[in-house]
Protein backbone atom coordinates (compact mmCIF):
# COMPACT_ATOMS: atom_id res chain seq x y z
CA UNK A 1 0.00 0.00 0.00
CA UNK A 2 1.27 2.99 -0.89
CA UNK A 3 1.48 5.32 2.20
CA UNK A 4 -0.84 8.76 2.56
CA UNK A 5 1.41 12.12 2.44
CA UNK A 6 0.41 12.54 6.68
CA UNK A 7 1.74 9.02 6.78
CA UNK A 8 5.04 9.90 5.46
CA UNK A 9 5.61 13.38 6.90
CA UNK A 10 3.93 12.61 10.51
CA UNK A 11 5.52 14.67 13.70
CA UNK A 12 6.52 11.54 15.23
CA UNK A 13 8.52 10.37 12.00
CA UNK A 14 9.89 14.03 12.04
CA UNK A 15 11.14 13.72 15.87
CA UNK A 16 12.78 10.60 15.29
CA UNK A 17 14.38 11.90 12.08
CA UNK A 18 15.72 14.84 14.25
CA UNK A 19 16.88 12.63 16.94
CA UNK A 20 18.76 10.44 14.97
CA UNK A 21 20.24 13.55 13.22
CA UNK A 22 21.41 15.44 16.75
CA UNK A 23 22.15 11.94 17.98
CA UNK A 24 24.63 11.43 14.56
CA UNK A 25 26.15 15.68 14.87
CA UNK A 26 26.92 14.94 18.30
CA UNK A 27 28.45 11.89 18.24
CA UNK A 28 30.99 13.28 15.51
CA UNK A 29 31.53 16.35 17.75
CA UNK A 30 32.24 14.23 20.46
CA UNK A 31 35.27 12.38 18.06
CA UNK A 32 36.60 15.45 16.54
CA UNK A 33 37.35 15.99 20.27
CA UNK A 34 38.76 12.90 20.98
CA UNK A 35 40.74 13.22 18.08
CA UNK A 36 42.21 16.37 18.81
CA UNK A 37 42.46 15.70 22.20
CA UNK A 38 44.89 12.31 21.49
CA UNK A 39 46.97 14.47 19.03
CA UNK A 40 49.35 17.07 18.50
CA UNK A 41 51.66 18.86 16.40
CA UNK A 42 54.45 20.21 17.46
CA UNK A 43 57.37 21.88 15.65
CA UNK A 44 61.36 21.23 16.23
CA UNK A 45 64.41 22.92 14.62
CA UNK A 46 65.87 20.08 12.15
CA UNK A 47 68.77 17.98 13.97
CA UNK A 48 69.40 16.30 17.08
CA UNK A 49 66.73 18.40 19.02
CA UNK A 50 64.21 16.49 16.47
CA UNK A 51 65.90 13.86 18.12
CA UNK A 52 65.51 14.43 21.59
CA UNK A 53 61.83 15.07 20.92
CA UNK A 54 61.24 11.74 19.24
CA UNK A 55 61.96 10.26 22.68
CA UNK A 56 59.31 12.39 24.04
CA UNK A 57 57.38 11.26 21.24
CA UNK A 58 57.27 7.79 22.16
CA UNK A 59 56.86 8.22 26.05
CA UNK A 60 53.78 10.35 24.88
CA UNK A 61 52.25 7.26 23.38
CA UNK A 62 53.19 4.61 25.84
CA UNK A 63 52.28 6.71 29.16
CA UNK A 64 48.88 8.46 27.39
CA UNK A 65 47.74 7.67 24.06
CA UNK A 66 48.86 10.67 23.20
CA UNK A 67 50.16 11.07 19.03
CA UNK A 68 52.65 13.32 18.49
CA UNK A 69 53.18 14.68 15.25
CA UNK A 70 57.05 16.54 14.65
CA UNK A 71 57.06 19.24 11.90
CA UNK A 72 60.56 19.90 11.28
CA UNK A 73 62.53 23.52 10.67
CA UNK A 74 65.23 24.55 9.21
CA UNK A 75 65.09 28.41 10.92
CA UNK A 76 64.11 29.81 13.55
CA UNK A 77 61.09 32.60 12.64
CA UNK A 78 58.85 29.70 10.68
CA UNK A 79 58.01 27.78 14.31
CA UNK A 80 56.27 30.10 15.33
CA UNK A 81 54.82 31.57 12.51
CA UNK A 82 53.25 28.50 12.38
CA UNK A 83 52.10 28.28 15.74
CA UNK A 84 50.66 32.18 15.44
CA UNK A 85 48.48 30.74 12.86
CA UNK A 86 47.22 27.33 14.49
CA UNK A 87 49.81 24.95 11.70
CA UNK A 88 51.04 23.52 15.03
CA UNK A 89 50.11 23.29 18.52
CA UNK A 90 53.30 23.79 20.34
CA UNK A 91 57.06 24.16 19.44
CA UNK A 92 59.94 23.62 21.23
CA UNK A 93 63.62 25.17 20.16
CA UNK A 94 63.33 28.88 21.65
CA UNK A 95 64.32 30.40 24.72
CA UNK A 96 62.57 32.88 26.75
CA UNK A 97 64.72 36.44 25.40
CA UNK A 98 64.13 35.16 21.98
CA UNK A 99 60.57 34.24 22.42
CA UNK A 100 60.00 37.81 24.25
CA UNK A 101 61.53 39.29 21.34
CA UNK A 102 59.39 38.01 18.67
CA UNK A 103 56.44 38.62 20.89
CA UNK A 104 57.17 42.24 21.10
CA UNK A 105 58.05 42.62 16.94
CA UNK A 106 55.03 40.48 15.96
CA UNK A 107 52.31 40.44 18.70
CA UNK A 108 52.48 37.01 18.84
CA UNK A 109 50.02 35.64 21.78
CA UNK A 110 52.35 32.88 23.39
CA UNK A 111 52.89 31.64 26.75
CA UNK A 112 55.14 29.49 28.11
CA UNK A 113 54.26 25.19 29.33
CA UNK A 114 57.54 23.98 29.87
CA UNK A 115 61.00 24.06 29.90
CA UNK A 116 63.43 21.77 28.23
CA UNK A 117 67.65 22.25 27.62
CA UNK A 118 69.99 24.78 28.08
CA UNK A 119 71.99 24.50 24.76
CA UNK A 120 75.07 26.56 25.60
CA UNK A 121 76.52 28.68 22.46
CA UNK A 122 80.23 28.58 21.97
CA UNK A 123 82.61 30.65 19.64
CA UNK A 124 84.75 28.49 17.26
CA UNK A 125 87.39 28.77 14.98
CA UNK A 126 89.06 27.18 12.35
CA UNK A 127 91.91 29.64 12.20
CA UNK A 128 92.85 29.94 15.91
CA UNK A 129 93.08 27.89 18.95
CA UNK A 130 92.37 30.48 21.65
CA UNK A 131 90.76 33.93 21.80
CA UNK A 132 95.01 35.14 23.11
CA UNK A 133 95.46 34.25 19.17
CA UNK A 134 92.75 36.59 17.75
CA UNK A 135 94.07 39.36 15.61
CA UNK A 136 92.93 43.04 15.74
CA UNK A 137 90.60 43.47 13.14
CA UNK A 138 89.65 40.25 13.33
CA UNK A 139 86.05 39.05 11.62
CA UNK A 140 83.59 37.64 13.66
CA UNK A 141 80.17 35.78 12.67
CA UNK A 142 77.11 36.33 14.81
CA UNK A 143 73.70 35.09 14.69
CA UNK A 144 71.62 37.42 13.12
CA UNK A 145 68.14 36.99 15.46
CA UNK A 146 67.99 40.08 18.30
CA UNK A 147 68.35 37.38 21.11
CA UNK A 148 70.95 35.52 20.23
CA UNK A 149 73.43 37.89 18.51
CA UNK A 150 72.96 40.05 22.22
CA UNK A 151 73.66 36.66 24.15
CA UNK A 152 77.25 36.29 21.48
CA UNK A 153 78.37 40.10 22.90
CA UNK A 154 77.77 39.63 26.20
CA UNK A 155 79.84 36.87 26.34
CA UNK A 156 82.85 38.98 24.26
CA UNK A 157 81.97 41.51 26.78
CA UNK A 158 82.80 39.35 29.52
CA UNK A 159 85.78 38.03 27.86
CA UNK A 160 86.71 41.98 28.23
CA UNK A 161 87.07 41.71 23.95
CA UNK A 162 84.04 44.62 23.87
CA UNK A 163 82.87 46.93 26.02
CA UNK A 164 79.06 47.04 25.59
CA UNK A 165 77.03 50.05 26.82
CA UNK A 166 74.76 47.96 28.76
CA UNK A 167 75.73 44.70 29.24
CA UNK A 168 72.38 43.50 30.36
CA UNK A 169 70.77 44.23 27.37
CA UNK A 170 69.56 40.91 25.91
CA UNK A 171 69.08 42.10 22.49
CA UNK A 172 72.47 44.44 21.87
CA UNK A 173 73.90 44.90 18.46
CA UNK A 174 76.92 45.90 17.20
CA UNK A 175 76.27 49.59 17.34
CA UNK A 176 75.44 48.84 21.20
CA UNK A 177 79.18 48.19 21.08
CA UNK A 178 80.88 51.32 23.48
CA UNK A 179 84.41 50.25 22.87
CA UNK A 180 85.79 47.59 20.71
CA UNK A 181 90.08 47.52 21.30
CA UNK A 182 90.60 45.58 19.05
CA UNK A 183 88.57 46.68 15.78
CA UNK A 184 86.88 43.65 15.36
CA UNK A 185 84.79 43.28 11.93
CA UNK A 186 81.22 41.72 12.94
CA UNK A 187 79.35 39.87 10.47
CA UNK A 188 75.54 38.76 11.18
CA UNK A 189 74.64 36.30 9.67
CA UNK A 190 71.40 33.35 10.02
CA UNK A 191 72.20 31.10 12.84
CA UNK A 192 71.99 28.04 10.79
CA UNK A 193 74.34 29.19 7.98
CA UNK A 194 77.06 30.32 10.86
CA UNK A 195 78.75 26.64 10.35
CA UNK A 196 78.86 27.19 6.83
CA UNK A 197 80.39 30.42 6.83
CA UNK A 198 82.55 29.27 9.75
CA UNK A 199 86.26 28.84 7.37
CA UNK A 200 85.61 32.31 5.85
CA UNK A 201 85.72 33.62 9.46
CA UNK A 202 87.95 34.54 11.97
CA UNK A 203 85.22 33.48 14.86
CA UNK A 204 82.18 32.90 14.96
CA UNK A 205 79.39 32.58 17.12
CA UNK A 206 77.26 29.04 16.50
CA UNK A 207 74.00 27.63 18.69
CA UNK A 208 74.50 24.32 19.56
CA UNK A 209 72.01 23.44 17.57
CA UNK A 210 73.74 24.08 14.39
CA UNK A 211 77.10 23.31 15.62
CA UNK A 212 76.99 19.84 16.80
CA UNK A 213 75.48 18.19 13.43
CA UNK A 214 78.20 20.66 12.24
CA UNK A 215 80.70 18.25 13.91
CA UNK A 216 81.69 20.93 16.26
CA UNK A 217 82.76 20.24 19.68
CA UNK A 218 81.70 22.48 22.59
CA UNK A 219 85.09 21.63 24.11
CA UNK A 220 86.20 22.66 21.34
CA UNK A 221 85.01 26.54 21.58
CA UNK A 222 87.53 29.33 22.53
CA UNK A 223 84.42 31.15 24.47
CA UNK A 224 81.33 29.25 26.02
CA UNK A 225 78.49 29.75 28.39
CA UNK A 226 78.01 27.86 31.41
CA UNK A 227 75.25 25.79 33.22
CA UNK A 228 74.26 29.11 34.69
CA UNK A 229 72.93 30.74 31.09
CA UNK A 230 69.43 32.01 31.87
CA UNK A 231 68.75 30.72 27.97
CA UNK A 232 67.03 27.43 28.88
CA UNK A 233 65.09 26.25 25.85
CA UNK A 234 61.48 26.40 25.95
CA UNK A 235 57.92 24.52 25.40
CA UNK A 236 55.86 27.65 23.87
CA UNK A 237 52.09 27.01 23.04
CA UNK A 238 49.80 30.04 22.41
CA UNK A 239 47.79 31.59 24.85
CA UNK A 240 45.83 29.48 26.90
CA UNK A 241 47.15 26.63 26.27
CA UNK A 242 49.48 26.12 28.32
CA UNK A 243 46.99 23.87 30.64
CA UNK A 244 45.69 21.85 27.66
CA UNK A 245 45.64 18.30 28.86
CA UNK A 246 47.64 17.16 25.90
CA UNK A 247 50.37 20.15 26.53
CA UNK A 248 50.92 18.89 29.94
CA UNK A 249 50.88 15.32 29.27
CA UNK A 250 53.90 16.21 26.50
CA UNK A 251 55.25 18.29 28.66
CA UNK A 252 55.64 15.28 31.40
CA UNK A 253 56.93 12.92 28.74
CA UNK A 254 59.55 15.37 27.51
CA UNK A 255 61.05 16.31 31.46
CA UNK A 256 61.70 12.69 31.54
CA UNK A 257 64.84 10.57 32.66
CA UNK A 258 64.93 9.14 28.81
CA UNK A 259 64.67 12.36 27.13
CA UNK A 260 67.53 13.79 29.30
CA UNK A 261 69.29 10.70 28.63
CA UNK A 262 69.13 10.94 25.19
CA UNK A 263 70.13 14.44 25.07
CA UNK A 264 73.11 13.54 27.12
CA UNK A 265 73.74 11.12 24.58
CA UNK A 266 73.69 13.23 21.32
CA UNK A 267 75.01 16.46 23.11
CA UNK A 268 77.47 14.67 24.78
CA UNK A 269 77.19 17.12 28.10
CA UNK A 270 75.96 20.12 25.93
CA UNK A 271 72.31 19.99 26.70
CA UNK A 272 71.51 20.93 30.63
CA UNK A 273 68.08 19.78 31.80
CA UNK A 274 66.34 22.99 32.56
CA UNK A 275 63.59 21.96 34.58
CA UNK A 276 65.85 19.88 37.29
Amino acid sequence: MTPTLSHRFSPVRLLGAAALLGSALLAGCGGNDDAESSSIKVGTVAGPETEVMQVAKQLAKENYDLDVEIVEFTDYVSPNAALADGSLDANAYQHEPYMRSMVEDRGYDFAIAGRTFVYPIGAYSEKYDSIDALPDGATIALPNDPSNEGRALILMHNEGLIELKDPTNLEATPIDIAKNPHNFEFREIEAAQLPRVLPDVDMAFINNTFAQPAGLSLDDALIREGPESPYVNLIVVREGDEDREAIQQLVDAYQSEEVAAKAQELFKGAAVPGWE
